[in-house]
């Protein structure tokens, strides 16, 4: 199949990011000197300016970080916690088992942590560096897109709850349209105030001193004393505490081996373990000579993501608070007898057993949800490969449409409590302290020990369906990058969703429009319900990746047309 837009080539250094701007601001930094850290800080900011319908600079930001001199790789969780004054119990007492939009969603802000730690511990530049661009956007205003555009128009409604929003997202009272000027000025004075208490603490201490002083900026200083106060005032948990002893996570990356490729993974505070889990169960059979995104292989694939969805819902939470068997679900014996689950020729009619890897609660699954799944209000991702051989891999995340813009300070501080369970027998329970179980998880690959590439994609739970697929076009079947971002797709829903309502669509299975109809009907014959999507579709996912290539050691920068993302580098 021709590629809709051309594999970006490079010998020295390379940005992939979810809006063309963002990977701009990305190479700049590059261009000025500083490595894949300072330029992925850059460009996830941006990001956090430039799609602020489902990023947002208070939300969260998971990072995976390739150290090239120490041949290492480490992950920032870049994921708050949930305020102290929550209880298990809370939401069952005071909302029927549910956990409404709202304040009441708010986790930490973790999102400006995670990017000065990276900067702080990883980097070279100052935060007003990497922030450059990204104050610009928000000052002086950015030409809206079609893909923000067509959000704020179709939640409207959300929009209009809060003044505070509506004055930010519905200018002048209505949506904005394509081409029109977005300004946000109180996201600008900002990200400017934590520029000037950075430059403030490094005229006295230095570089380090300085970054502290952004920082603290956020989590001690006016920002968060305007964010507790509107928290306070309006049936808000968060409290100055939660702000001010908050730190992100420094976590020890999962890791598997696919044909010769070490993939690495976020830990079970996330969805992260997925996508290794899926590709373990996968290792065992011959995908080349399977074909293809046939009948078979789509039916191989999507059944063995129902059994790592199946592991995640029984296991994964944050193990802080519950014992997860990592080591039990990643070990070639556990995928061997998951393996075993897949029926060549019938689909699981719903999401299948979870595999007995050590005690669980025991949980009926929800009733089946009707009418279409509901497109996620998710994320957006970035990846930079340096000339020194570093890799960063970002996927920032919260949308504004779900909780309130804290008045004077352009920001919606995260959501991501959506992504809890209010039934405490769940791994992914509420409980004070505790990370919900965060869907965005970016990866990282290795080959013989130097960066491979990094990658990832925003979707909810698409994600790691999104990367599977991705992965194994490049790895089983030989594609180059950006063939292997545009190649036809498909998604099951044959599982618990991860966002309240927690949704649940049992055999449901969606297929880009690219995908012959034939192989709809042999798979509807499996047992799979098909529905269709058009032929590029946005709730697929939009990888973003920069791969080494083995054989010239040029970089290869991809970026998904199915959303505004772009690649630059040379």
């Amino acid at each position: 199949m021709p590629a809709y837009r051309p594999l970006i080539t490079g010998t020295r250094h390379i940005v992939s990011a979810g809006h063309h701007a963002a990977a701009h601001a990305g190479f700049s930094i590059l261009e000025a000197g500083g490595n894949a850290i300072d330029a992925g800080v850059a460009a996830g900011i941006a990001v956090e300016v430039l799609q602020t319908d489902r990023v947002n600079f208070a939300g969260v930001a998971p990072i995976m970080i390739y150290l090239a001199e120490q041949k290492k790789v480490v992950n920032i969780d870049g994921l708050g916690t949930w305020p102290r004054a929550v209880t298990p119990d809370y939401f069952i007492k005071r909302h029927g088992g549910k956990i409404p939009s709202g304040l009441l969603r708010t986790v930490v802000p973790a999102a400006p942590d995670a990017w000065i730690t990276a900067l702080e511990q990883f980097g070279t530049m100052s935060f007003a560096d990497v922030a450059s661009a990204a104050i610009r956007f928000a000052r002086n205003g950015f030409p809206m897109h079609a893909f923000m555009a067509d959000y704020i128009r179709s939640h409207e409604k959300e929009y209009r709850r809060w003044p505070s929003t509506a004055e930010v997202f519905l200018p002048n009272g209505q949506p904005p349209v394509v081409g029109e000027l977005f300004v946000q000025r109180d996201l600008g004075r900002t990200l400017q105030y934590m520029v000037d208490q950075e430059k403030a603490a490094h005229a006295k201490g230095g570089r380090a001193a300085g970054l502290k002083g952004a920082r603290a900026a956020f989590y001690e200083g006016d920002i968060a004393a305007t964010i507790v106060k509107y928290h306070k005032e309006n049936g808000g948990l968060l409290s100055a505490e939660d702000m001010s002893q908050f730190r992100v996570r420094l976590e020890k990356p999962l890791k598997t081996t696919f044909g010769g490729i070490d993939l690495y993974a976020c830990g079970p505070w996330c969805q992260g373990p997925v996508l290794p889990q899926a590709l373990s169960v996968l290792s065992g059979y011959d995908l080349k000579a399977v074909g293809h995104n046939t009948p078979e292989y789509i039916h191989l694939v999507v059944e063995a993501l129902k059994l790592a969805f199946a592991d995640r819902h029984r296991y994964y939470g944050d193990p802080n608070f519950v014992n997860v068997p990592m080591n039990t679900l990643l070990s070639p014996e556990y995928a061997a007898g998951r393996r075993q689950m897949i029926r060549s020729g019938e689909a699981w009619p719903e999401m299948p057993p979870a595999g007995d890897a050590g005690p669980a609660a025991q949980h009926r699954l929800p009733e089946p949800t009707l009418g279409e799944p509901a497109p996620a209000a998710d994320t957006s991702y970035a990846c930079v490969i340096d000339r020194f051989g570093n890799a960063f891999s970002a996927t920032p995340s919260d949308a504004s449409s779900e909780t309130p813009v804290i008045p004077g300070t352009g920001l919606c501080p995260s959501s991501r409590g959506s992504q809890s369970w209010c039934d405490p027998r769940l791994p992914a329970s509420v409980a004070p302290g505790k990370r919900p179980r965060l869907t965005p998880s970016p990866a990282l690959t290795l080959k013989d020990g130097k960066v491979y590439m990094p990658f990832g994609s925003p979707g909810n739970d698409i994600q790691p369906q999104a990367m599977v697929q991705f992965f194994l076009n490049v790895v089983a079947f030989g594609m180059d990058p950006q063939a292997a971002v545009e190649a036809p797709r498909f998604a099951t829903y044959s599982f618990p969703g991860s966002s309240e309502p927690h949704a649940y669509h049992p055999g449901r299975l969606n297929l880009e429009a690219r995908i012959p109809k034939d192989t709809g009907e042999k798979l509807s014959r499996l047992g799979h319900k098909i529905a269709w999507w058009p032929e590029v579709e946005f709730r697929a996912g939009a990888i973003c990746a920069i791969r080494v290539n083995p054989q010239t050691g040029l970089l290869e920068g991809a970026a998904d047309p199915r959303r505004p993302a772009y690649a630059v580098g040379w």
